[in-house]
């Protein structure tokens, strides 16, 4: 049996059969990122058409091929897929053939918006497929909210968790997070908060989590290009260099470009109690990890 991440090659010569294996290394210039707010002038991320295309270049250069644009879906925030699309369409057609953009929203459980998915989901989903981005307030998180993400999944939704490691209720009660994740869903960690830009709480967490097997997508969560730059390419470096590259390549390449295309995710971590795990044990996985090459 091959390594994992190699693949052999067959050819024939002189009636012999060489076999010829190398290892097909991901390079951190095939991420997806699955959450963005590029687009111009919707809610608190691009303020004008130049920030969005500057924020498109920066992920260009950064090695990002796709990015799902997901603006707030809130009562702050008005979300109008109509005007969603047209904003969209507009950078694309900048950038075609050098960055696929994609649409999606950050949902939060609103009342309204709950009742607003059952009639049209892929209103709200990314790339109008089946995963959706939740997001919960920082103010309360009430019990019935367990029941709406268990409604979704009913609906053939796969709920992503953005920032738990941000939302201090969250880190207080982390065991609502491990519960959630065992029901199905999976959790976002942005990709600053491994570096501390969103505090020490928030990076201890995000850390703790990752060894626990409760993060299944690392993402940019960009709202500018100063404070928060639409750039991966540095936590695939640290994920390469403190987990593993196969960890890299799972959270910021293969579990997002699975949600992108709609598919199953090739990376879903076996969890653990949270921080009964050390960083180097060996961890088990719920599903074979495949990993899809594009």
């Amino acid at each position: 049996a091959n390594p994992a991440g190699c693949v052999t090659f067959l050819s024939r010569f002189s009636g012999s059969c060489v076999v010829i294996s190398f290892r097909l290394r991901y390079a951190a210039s095939l991420m997806v990122d699955i959450h963005s707010h590029i687009l111009p002038g919707l809610d608190d991320g691009a303020e004008s058409m130049e920030i969005a295309c500057a924020m498109a270049e920066m992920a260009i250069a950064d090695g990002i091929t796709h990015v799902i644009a997901t603006p707030h879906a809130s009562p702050n925030y008005r979300f109008v897929p109509e005007l969603v699309k047209q904003r969209r369409d507009e950078i694309q057609s900048r950038f075609e053939g050098r960055l696929v953009l994609a649409t999606g929203c950050d949902f939060h459980l609103s009342f309204e918006n709950l009742q607003d998915i059952r009639d049209d989901s892929t209103r709200f989903t990314l790339n109008q497929k089946n995963y959706l981005l939740v997001e919960f307030a920082d103010y309360s998180i009430p019990p019935s909210l367990d029941q709406a993400l268990h409604q979704l999944q009913l609906a053939g939704l796969h709920p992503i968790i953005t920032h738990p490691e941000r939302n201090p209720l969250i880190r207080a009660q982390p065991e609502r997070l491990f519960a959630w994740l065992r029901q199905g869903c999976y959790a976002q960690v942005t990709a600053q908060s491994l570096f501390g830009k969103f505090g020490s709480s928030a990076q201890e967490m995000a850390a703790r989590w990752l060894d626990a097997g409760a993060v299944h997508f690392v993402a940019s969560d960009a709202h500018n290009t100063t404070s928060r730059p639409l750039r991966l390419k540095e936590a695939f470096e640290w994920l390469s260099q403190t987990r593993s590259e196969e960890v890299a390549r799972a959270l910021l390449a293969d579990n997002p470009r699975a949600a992108f295309e709609g598919r199953p995710l090739p990376y879903v971590p076996e969890i653990e109690d949270d921080g009964d795990r050390t960083r180097n044990a060996p961890r088990r996985t719920r599903q074979r990890k495949r990993f899809w090459f594009f």
